[in-house]
């Protein structure tokens, strides 16, 4: 073996033993406990790095994944063959400002066999929402938030030198292919900046809207914004761990903040970027989402696929914007993309257990 792989493989050991890598069984209190004799597991945590030179044709998706329950859902995400899985948060459910735990639970996931599986043939990216940010809810005052972006990273493997190390919040963009095939997909941090909201006396929502507050702060729009203005992409994937579109439930969402739900939708229309369709989760089902924006040449979709171990308890919920049926199972998403020269098809299928198919919806650009 040459000098610099046992080099390489001496410093991830000595990075792994720092950090115990937990058993599997579920405990109580969803808090992982180290045994006597942990087993270093070195192919779980080789670093993945990001290859874009080519387009995904099958990207997965989900959200709201608690380790203290069963991870049986990987063996069906692994049999749609995704070349990209797309966190959107809620990934392990730590709620816990203790770092060595927050990382201790996502070891855990990074060491289940089947996500495994899914991650040796599976580019993953993405990022957390409040339960792997650390606290129910949780913003922009939350006192972990550095830590739990540091946890997060080293969770997605991002290279040290990473620009997205340096910046404050966990939002990225990664634009895969080449030529007019071109797939850009751009991840937002709707945690680490986000204003804090009232909660509502009547119990009608869980929050009164903050109409002054803001979702992204000042260096992430202006981040946001270049990233559509200057897309060369011909498919446009904007991540979101909270719904953007729906807007008529009372639990977290865009539209908790109207006047940036109302920025969001007017930088869209104004920016152009050829083909957007946006991703959530946090809701513990499914639905799609619709909306003719004004100045923009085709509908926005928001497709949601929340609830890859659990799900909501009502079965039914108005969305005005909805087309199709709310899934309450539980799910995750996949995006089928196939192309009629430089114009994308998309099917927008949400699936679940046995690789069930419980909808599809199929958008033509």
């Amino acid at each position: 073996m040459k000098k610099a792989t046992l080099f390489a493989v001496a410093k991830l050991c000595t990075l792994l033993l720092a950090f115990p890598v937990f058993a599997q069984n579920p405990v109580s209190k969803e808090t992982p406990k180290a045994g006597a004799a942990e087993v270093l597991d070195v192919e779980a945590f080789a670093p993945k790095p990001i290859d874009t030179l080519v387009a995904p044709t099958i990207i997965a998706f989900g959200s709201c994944n608690k380790m203290s329950m069963p991870q049986s859902m990987w063996q069906h995400v692994i049999a749609n063959n995704p070349q990209l899985w797309v966190w959107l948060g809620d990934i392990i459910y730590a709620d816990t400002s203790d770092m060595r735990a927050l990382a201790a639970h996502y070891k855990r996931l990074k060491t289940t066999p089947d996500y495994k599986r899914m991650r040796a043939k599976t580019q993953v990216i993405g990022v957390y929402d409040d339960h792997d940010y650390g606290k129910n809810d949780a913003c922009c005052n939350y006192s972990m938030k550095k830590g739990a972006k540091k946890c997060l990273m080293d969770f997605l493997d991002v290279p040290m030198q990473s620009p997205i190390r340096k910046h404050e919040g966990a939002y990225s963009s990664y634009t895969f292919g080449k030529g007019v095939q071109r797939i850009k997909v751009i991840v937002m941090d709707t945690r680490y900046f986000r204003d804090p909201l009232e909660a509502d006396s009547t119990k009608r929502h869980r929050y009164l809207p903050n109409m002054e507050g803001d979702m992204l702060g000042e260096a992430q729009w202006k981040w946001l914004e270049n990233e559509l203005r200057n897309s060369t992409a011909n498919l446009n994937i904007l991540c979101s761990s909270v719904q953007v579109l729906a807007d008529d439930h009372g639990y977290e969402k865009w539209g908790n903040f109207p006047q940036q739900r109302k920025k969001l939708l007017w930088l869209i229309s104004n920016t152009k970027p050829k083909n957007l369709l946006i991703l959530s989760g946090d809701r513990h089902m499914s639905e799609v989402s619709k909306m003719k924006l004004d100045g923009l040449p085709y509908p926005l979709y928001d497709f949601t696929s929340s609830g890859m171990t659990h799900i909501r308890s009502g079965l039914e919920e108005f969305n005005r914007f909805r087309v199709g049926d709310m899934i309450v199972r539980k799910n995750f998403g996949v995006l089928k993309i196939s192309w009629n020269g430089d114009k994308p098809i998309v099917a927008l299928q949400t699936r679940g257990q046995m690789n069930e198919l419980f909808q599809e919806v199929v958008v033509r650009y």
